[in-house]
């Protein structure tokens, strides 16, 4: 800590099958206070399972926690948990909310593994095919309109040689 910064929040783990809490003390030690902040209902979705495989793939599966400051008396709200790194990105890029990366218990892990082996669909990749017209031959928005002549469209107009 700091003279600026007197405290910080962070996720350290996410608890399967916990009942409910809102800022619950779990445990003390010295400083260090650990809470169970809030339960949420993981929720899986069959449009985002590459989203899951990808989260699965790496080396520390993970799950994000999803906070906001809170207007209450709480320190943060828990807004969201999530096993997709793509939504956990997305979060993170609005930059109001704060996205912790929590190390996914093994349970959790054969849970989403299975959701994925019943709900996955691999993708097709489909190859766009190129527009062959030429479209380098006609040379549309080059240059000053101001200029009546073709020679050289890049220098500026001289007065005798505006449009009025």
């Amino acid at each position: 800590m700091t003279r600026w910064v007197t405290h910080v929040w962070k996720a350290v783990a996410v608890l399967p099958g916990a009942g409910e809490a809102v800022w619950k003390e779990l445990r003390r030690d010295g400083e260090v206070v650990e809470y169970h902040a809030a339960t949420l209902p993981l929720e899986l979705f069959r449009t985002d399972t590459e989203a899951y495989l990808h989260g699965l793939s790496a080396k520390i599966p993970s799950i994000y926690v999803v906070m906001r400051e809170s207007d209450s008396d709480q320190p943060l709200d828990v807004v969201l948990v999530t096993a997709s790194p793509y939504e956990a990105q997305d979060y993170a890029d609005t930059g109001e909310e704060l996205v912790e990366k929590v190390a996914m218990p093994e349970g959790l892990i054969a849970w989403i593994r299975d959701y994925i082996a019943l709900h996955h669909e691999d993708e097709v990749f489909i190859k766009r095919r190129r527009d062959k017209s030429r479209i380098d031959l006609k040379e549309d928005g080059i240059g000053d309109a101001r200029i009546r002549q073709t020679s050289d469209v890049y220098r500026a107009p001289s007065a005798k040689e505006v449009v009025h």
